[in-house]
């Protein structure tokens, strides 16, 4: 027999990608989490991580055990559920990952509108590479992340351009369109979880233009605050335009993010049943249309 704390505790491997940062999460040590994993794999009679120094990595056994686990506790949880006063905690539950580059006010507008179809939203930001193996794993059930060329993909949302981030105090703040030399003498503020990181530095480089870096940040609130703040200037998805700042287009840079749904294959037909999902993934189409002019 299994005991349910076991499978708590390798889903927590599952999820976290460290023992560390694992027995945190269950609020117990290191040792007794390997212990129980240990043990675990004893019970299944397999080898379901490799561990080495770096990395966690579940074998092809331990990626198909981790689906019948992660069923089992969502039946256990559901069981609890049955007879509870709260009616949040036997709604419907869409574990949803949200890449973490889309706008805030994207999303608070969207998840206003969605907790009106009364189901449970589970939120998992993360950055892209992050978001596929949280699907892999089976950690979200799905994704609003970049869906460029992804099998997966249940729906793309819209297709956005990448634009130079300006202040609207800025003199070039009106233009529709900005060459890289034009802002050859300004700092620049390095967004350095930008999935276009690499594009941006080849672009601005080709053209010579090898600007002083004045901040570098892992937070677009911060590099948005940096920009308006007169500290320099960036580059970012237009969707960010109206955050008190103007983002014309970058000459000649023609790099785009299309960002739709992701889907992993086991939870298809619950996420064609979420009607909070659906209204969530229509707020951002019609966000994105409305700063695409």
């Amino acid at each position: 027999m299994i005991d349910r704390y076991l499978l708590r505790y390798f889903l927590a491997v599952v999820d976290q990608g460290a023992f560390t940062r694992a027995a945190a999460q269950c609020r117990v040590s290191q040792p007794t989490l390997s212990v129980g994993i240990a043990k675990l794999e004893r019970l299944v009679g397999v080898k379901l991580i490799n561990r080495t120094n770096r990395r966690v990595d579940l074998t092809p056994a331990g990626v198909r055990f981790a689906v019948h686990a992660r069923r089992i506790e969502a039946a256990f949880l559901d069981a609890q559920a049955v007879g509870e006063a709260d009616t949040d905690r036997s709604a419907p539950l869409t574990r949803l990952g949200v890449l973490s580059t889309l706008p805030g006010r994207w999303m608070e507008r969207a998840l206003t509108a969605a907790r009106a179809a009364g189901e449970r939203i589970e939120i998992v930001e993360g950055r892209q590479k992050d978001l596929h193996g949280f699907l892999e794993r089976g950690r979200i059930d799905a994704a609003i992340c970049i869906v460029d060329g992804d099998p997966r993909v249940q729906r793309a949302l819209f297709t956005e351009p990448y634009g130079l981030v300006l202040p609207l105090s800025h003199p070039l703040a009106d233009e529709v369109e900005i060459e890289a030399e034009a802002v050859a003498a300004e700092t620049m503020i390095v967004r350095r979880h930008c999935e276009a990181l690499a594009e941006t530095s080849r672009h601005f480089t080709a053209r010579g233009v090898r600007p002083f870096m004045a901040a570098k940040t892992t937070s677009d609130d911060r590099a948005l605050a940096y920009v308006r703040s007169g500290l320099g200037v960036t580059v970012m998805p237009r969707g960010f335009v109206g955050d008190g700042v103007a983002i014309p287009r970058l000459a000649g840079f023609g790099v785009t993010r299309t960002i739709g749904v992701l889907i992993h294959p086991d939870a298809g037909r619950k996420i064609g049943q979420s009607r909070a999902l659906e209204i969530l993934a229509s707020e951002f189409q019609a966000l994105a249309d409305a700063t695409s002019g």
